[in-house]
C-alpha cells in the first residue's frame, strides 16, 4: 500500500515561546510528507481555514512535522485555536 502524504485535518496553533515566537500546527504524522530539501523541509500548497500559500513543512529532530502559521492565514486566531488545515505536496 502507498503511504499518503497531504491532505486535510484540523489543528490547534501553538506558538515557540520568546519574543518574536512563530506559530504552527502539527501535521498528523500519517500525513506528513518525506524530506525532500535541505534543513528537512518538504515544499507544499497549504491552505488553512481557506488562506492559501506556497510554503514548506519541515520535520524536527523528534520527528515531528511542522507547518508555520502567518499572520495572514490565521487572522484573529492564536495559540489553542482550531484552525481547518490542507496540504499538497510541491514537485520541484
Amino acid at each position: 500500500m502507498r503511504a499518503q502524504y497531504g491532505g486535510h485535518f484540523s489543528a490547534h496553533l501553538f506558538r515557540y515561546p520568546g519574543k518574536g515566537g512563530w506559530t504552527f500546527v502539527t501535521v498528523p504524522e500519517e500525513l506528513a510528507p518525506p524530506v525532500t530539501a535541505a534543513w528537512g523541509r518538504t515544499p507544499v500548497h497549504a491552505t488553512v481555514d481557506g488562506y492559501s500559500w506556497n510554503t514548506s513543512v519541515w520535520r524536527e529532530k523528534s520527528g515531528r512535522t511542522l507547518l508555520a502559521i502567518p499572520t495572514k492565514a490565521r487572522g484573529s486566531k492564536g495559540h489553542g485555536d482550531a484552525v481547518d488545515v490542507r496540504l499538497q505536496l510541491v514537485s520541484l
